[in-house]
Formats: structure tokens, C-alpha cells, sequence
């Protein structure tokens, strides 16, 4: 019996994106047994990004791990688990992140727009996935969550200048009484 393994929450090992060059514009690992350090990580991602590239497939086995990918004009979504996990939820976890994504950006999924809406990607990939535990598959309830926490950010409508002229003011207040 020793040749099974247990069945776990933490499926994803790794979720990335990358541009058309194979170059990191986001990514998260969850277990760093994997890939202890991010040179480690990068040369990885430079396998994965040769090997898939041209592929007309969907799904890849690299370095004992199942990789699922899609590409959209100049990105590439890839996610990442072990060789035995179930490659159905590692494919609704990189079709929430893809429709996420592609709602966030208003259906304009590229390099640029990507990288003007970073934070809110970032929210996004928090949203759908912690610590490895695929939480939300439904791009909708995703799109709403980041919506709500851009809304109730004190930062939306500020500068810094206006933030710190605000602290200065509550700060002097609270001296003076």
C-alpha cells in the first residue's frame, strides 16, 4: 500500500504567465519542494515555454509534473501539479484564471493590458487559488470578488500625496487633543 498517495487539497503546484518570449510576467508556486529557489523556477518555466510554444496540445508532463496551458495572443496561462493529479481540475483552474483574466481586461488579453492591470490579476490568482487549494472555479464570483476589494481599497481614487496629506492631518488631530 505504500505505492498510493493520499489524496490532498494543495492540487496546484505552480500557476504562471508568460509572455510570447517565455519571459515570467506572473507567477506563484505553492510547494517549494518543487522548485526550492526562482532560478529553479525560471529554468523550468524556459522548458515549459520551449516544449509548449508551438504545441497545438492542451497538456504536457515535464519534470514529474502535469502542466495544463492556453495561449492568447502574446500570453501564455499555465498551471501546474503533480504527475497523478486529476488534470480536470488543474484545466478548471486555468479556464477560471483565463476567463478572469479576460473579464478583468475587458476581453483584451495581451502583454500590455496584462501588465497595466497587474494588481488586479494578482487579486484575481489569489481569489482562485491559496497556498496550492483551488478555492473558486467560477470566473463570475472571481471577477466580482477583485471588483469589490478595487472598491473598498482606501488607495482608488487617492494619490499618495492625498494619503499622506490624510494621515497628517489625523496625526496633528490627534496630537492637539
Amino acid at each position: 500500500m505504500s505505492g498510493l498517495l493520499e489524496p490532498t487539497l494543495y492540487v496546484i503546484k505552480g500557476i504562471a504567465i508568460l509572455d510570447n518570449d517565455g519571459n515570467r510576467l506572473l507567477a506563484k508556486y505553492y510547494d517549494p519542494s518543487v522548485f526550492p529557489t526562482v532560478k529553479e523556477e525560471k529554468k523550468f518555466e524556459k522548458n515549459l515555454f520551449q516544449k509548449t510554444h508551438r504545441a497545438n496540445a492542451e497538456v504536457i508532463m515535464l519534470d514529474r509534473l502535469t502542466c495544463v496551458y492556453r495561449s492568447n495572443v502574446d500570453l501564455f496561462f499555465y498551471v501546474m501539479g503533480l504527475s497523478h493529479e486529476n488534470e480536470l481540475i488543474l484545466v478548471s483552474v486555468l479556464s477560471c484564471l483565463y476567463d478572469a483574466v479576460s473579464a478583468i481586461l475587458r476581453k483584451n488579453v495581451e502583454k500590455r493590458t496584462l501588465l497595466d492591470n497587474l494588481d488586479i490579476i494578482m487579486l484575481a490568482l489569489d481569489e482562485i487559488c491559496d497556498g496550492g487549494v483551488p478555492l473558486e472555479t467560477d470566473p463570475q464570483v472571481v471577477t466580482q470578488r477583485v471588483s469589490l476589494r478595487m472598491e473598498e481599497s482606501p488607495f482608488n481614487d487617492q494619490t499618495v500625496t492625498q494619503v499622506l496629506q490624510s494621515a497628517r492631518e489625523q496625526l496633528k488631530w490627534s496630537l492637539l487633543k
